[in-house]
């Protein structure tokens, strides 16, 4: 049996007033899913754990089948893992978004958690040149991909781990001082902040930027750190061996925690416009040597952090035809035998624009099923009269592998 998780991150939502009451994936046009949970089984799952924030570190660990209530530590734990970071047991990795912060009237607004989607080679030059800069004995900072980079405390004072950051995407549009931090050690956090936003103010990329109509990435922003994660290998877990297709670093720094295979795809950039075709392909060929494959796909997650309702639709429709659509032909073309399991692992409503603890729709299809039903829609609502509900994400994981 080969087992197959597809996932939009951030594909469910709220109905919406400029869609007739619709959640943009049910004005989505969705071929695929739809025939597939006709043909299949519908339900709802809450991914995120009592307690715990609706971060996609703890959603997606929970989907991979690990209890985020044991195996979490923090996001850039897992994201440094990825970028081939290593982490001693006193250190802490800290998630360093690029962000574009609005001066307005004396007071100073997160604008932008990823500065205008800043190309990678440009967020790469800013991080290089800042680390240089800075020259401090125990941080070191980690270009990433895009916005995305990494800091490492080397021996980090315990209390400064502790200290509680706010993901710069649920704060879009808010004054920032209400979000910095207080507690022990805010004064290196902010420091580091302030340091990054005046040098960043002259560099030659920014002003590049600026010129080209673009915003400039003019501070840094941290948050979601922690210490390095131990996770049982995915194979002691479930009995079979798999891999990992994703463009980000934290889908990629799970997988290597679980120790599964990860493949790398040109063109993926963890956006509306990422390489779909490629990473199908490679899922494909994971499967080769492998019963197990994860493709997650972030582009409906940052549409609905943008509050851009055409961009998620289309977002979501590229996943069903290049993703799922794609798949389902060439695993019928090669398998008799698969499952696939297709779910976002959070809702990201647009009017939030930022992720929320509720539970998302899921369809798990067999191949051992002969019917060929239609006239379903997959959606929150469908989903929501079915009985098919888990409390966690690691339990609908279980049943879908057949593991309960």
């Amino acid at each position: 049996m080969k087992y197959i998780i597809l996932l939009s991150d951030g594909m469910s939502g709220y109905p919406l007033e400029e869609l007739n009451n619709q959640t943009t994936l049910e004005a989505a046009k969705t071929p695929f899913m739809d025939k597939l949970a006709a043909n299949g089984q519908i339900g709802l799952v809450q991914t995120t754990p009592k307690g715990m924030e609706p971060g996609s570190d703890v959603t997606n660990m929970s989907l991979f089948g690990y209890e985020p209530e044991i195996y979490y530590t923090g996001r850039a734990p897992l994201e440094a893992l990825s970028m081939g970071i290593q982490l001693s047991e006193n250190d802490v990795a800290f998630r360093c978004n690029l962000v574009n912060l609005l001066h307005h009237e004396g007071r100073v607004y997160m604008h932008d958690y990823s500065a205008g989607h800043i190309d990678t080679e440009e967020g790469n030059q800013l991080i290089r040149d800042l680390n240089t800069l800075l020259k401090l004995e125990n941080i070191r900072f980690f270009p990433g991909i895009s916005y995305r980079n990494i800091l490492v405390y080397n021996n980090c004072p315990e209390k400064l781990a502790n200290i509680k950051l706010t993901p710069p995407h649920d704060i879009l549009g808010k004054e920032v001082r209400h979000y910095l931090p207080e507690d022990w050690g805010s004064n290196e956090i902010i420091w580091l902040m302030t340091q990054s936003q005046t040098f960043f103010h002259q560099h030659k990329v920014n002003k590049h930027r600026i010129e080209a109509d673009k915003l400039p990435a003019n501070s840094i922003w941290l948050w979601g750190q922690g210490k390095k994660p131990g996770f049982m290998k995915f194979k002691d877990k479930f009995g079979i061996t798999g891999g990992v297709i994703a463009a980000v670093d934290l889908i990629k720094g799970i997988g290597i925690a679980a120790d599964l295979e990860i493949k790398n795809i040109e063109g993926a950039t963890g956006y509306i416009d990422t390489n779909y075709k490629g990473k199908a392909d490679a899922a494909i060929e994971v499967l080769q040597n492998n019963d197990f494959v994860f493709l997650h796909v972030e582009a409906a997650d940052e549409s609905g952090h943008e509050g851009n309702i055409e961009h998620k639709i289309k977002a979501i429709e590229n996943f069903d035809e290049k993703i799922v659509g794609y798949m389902l032909s060439k695993l019928k073309e090669r398998y008799s035998d698969f499952k696939i399991l297709i779910t976002p692992d959070h809702p990201t409503p647009i009017e939030k624009r930022t992720h929320v603890a509720e539970p998302v729709p899921f369809i798990i299809y067999s191949s051992h099923n002969s019917s060929d039903k239609s006239g379903v829609k997959f959606s929150e609502r469908v989903a929501a009269e079915s009985k098919l509900l888990f409390d966690t994400g690691y339990q609908l994981t279980e049943y879908f592998m057949d593991r309960r």
